[in-house]
């Protein structure tokens, strides 16, 4: 192997532990980050009816609906807006959605176009977090 692979191979090796490093402290730092339940507040004891279960990373929106990936987000203390792209059963989908967090510690969600809104309830942490 001559040096330029080795130089490519190295640089690929460090871009991945870069990217790496930053996705997981991107993770620690987006408050909007965990489980949730939509509409019903959150039990958090395994009891929670899957259909109102929302996971939320920096990456992702998993719900009973489908997943949707964010594209691009622009995030500050109170609110989340983000260009998502949602996979459904139906087909693809792509929007703008606004996270903003409300003085009772729940979380007010809607779309740009005001089809769907919902209030989600942060669920608690199971002791081993």
């Amino acid at each position: 192997m001559g040096v330029p692979m080795r130089l490519a191979g190295w640089l690929f090796a460090c871009t991945a532990l870069i990217v790496t490093v930053t996705a997981a402290g991107a993770e620690d730092s987006f408050w909007l980050s965990g489980d949730y339940t939509q509409n019903v507040p959150c039990r958090g004891d395994g009891k929670d009816r899957p259909e109102t279960k929302v996971h939320i990373t920096a990456q992702e929106i998993e719900s009973k609906i489908g997943v949707c990936t964010f594209l691009d987000s622009k995030v500050d203390s109170k609110s989340v807006i983000g260009h998502v792209e949602c996979k459904f059963p139906a087909g693809p989908l792509m929007g703008d959605v606004t996270f903003t967090m409300k003085s009772n510690n729940t979380v007010a969600f809607i779309d740009t176009n005001k089809t769907y809104s919902a209030t989600l309830y942060r669920c608690p942490k199971s002791p081993a977090e």
